[in-house]
C-alpha cells in the first residue's frame, strides 16, 4: 500500500510538473541594462532565468543572410531589401551587432534548459517563404539542435512548409488568429494563438482548443 502511494505521489508530481504554464522571453530578455531585442545579450539573459524558451525573429536579407531581427526595418534600413554588409556595419541600439541565425544558434546551443523559439518572418513571395524555411531548418539541423529549437510564424505558407519540411514531431505554432483549432491541427500545427478580440468573437474556441 505504501509503495502504491508513493508511485500515485510521484505520477501526480510528473504530470503537475508538465502542466505547469511555460515561460518564454520575447526576443530574449531584453528589459536589462545593456540589452536590447533580439540580441545575443537578450538571449543569454534569458538562459541566465533558466526559462523554457527564448523567442527571436528570423528575416533574409537581400543577399540571403539570415538574421535575428524583428524587421521589416533595421534602423533607416529594409532588412529584406538590403544586403548583410550594409546592416552588420549598423549597431543595434545598445551597440552591439546585428546577429546571425548562426550566431543566435551557437549561444543557444550553451543552454541545456532555454529551448530557442524561432519566429520566422513573413516574406514577400511564396517561394523565398518556402527558401527561407529550408534554410533555417537546414542549419538547425547542421548545428545538431534540430530537438531544441522550436517555430512560430504569422504566414499560413510558413507552418505549412514547416510542417511539409521539418522532422516529425517538431513544434510549429500559428500566430494569426484566422483559423479555427480544427483547422490549425488538421494543417500540423501543434500551436495557435489568438488575441483578446478574437476569443471574445469565438468564446467556443477557447474549449475547442482544450
Amino acid at each position: 500500500m505504501k509503495r502504491f502511494i508513493t508511485l500515485a505521489m510521484c505520477l501526480f508530481v510528473s504530470v503537475a510538473t508538465y502542466a505547469q504554464t511555460q515561460v518564454i522571453a520575447h526576443r530574449g530578455y531584453h528589459a536589462t541594462k545593456n540589452s536590447y531585442d533580439n540580441t545575443i545579450s537578450s538571449l543569454i539573459n534569458a538562459q541566465k532565468l533558466k526559462v523554457y524558451g527564448s523567442e527571436v525573429d528570423i528575416n533574409e536579407t537581400k543577399d540571403g543572410k539570415l538574421v535575428a531581427v524583428h524587421g521589416p526595418n533595421h534602423q533607416n534600413y529594409n532588412v529584406q531589401n538590403t544586403d548583410f554588409a550594409v546592416l552588420r556595419a549598423t549597431p543595434v541600439h545598445n551597440g552591439e551587432k546585428l546577429p546571425t541565425l548562426e550566431e543566435y544558434l551557437l549561444q543557444a546551443k550553451k543552454s541545456k534548459k532555454t529551448k530557442l523559439i524561432i519566429e520566422i518572418k513573413s516574406h514577400n513571395t511564396p517561394e523565398r517563404e518556402t527558401r527561407v524555411v529550408k534554410k533555417i531548418l537546414d542549419e538547425v539541423k547542421r548545428l545538431k539542435m534540430t530537438k531544441h529549437v522550436e517555430y512560430i510564424a504569422f504566414s499560413k505558407h510558413v507552418c505549412d512548409e514547416v510542417v511539409k519540411y521539418a522532422p516529425k514531431k517538431t513544434k510549429i505554432a500559428y500566430l494569426n488568429g484566422d483559423l479555427t483549432p480544427q483547422q490549425c491541427k488538421e494543417n500540423g500545427y501543434t500551436g495557435i494563438d489568438y488575441n483578446f478580440g478574437t476569443m471574445k468573437k469565438h468564446p467556443e474556441w477557447i474549449q475547442q482548443s482544450h
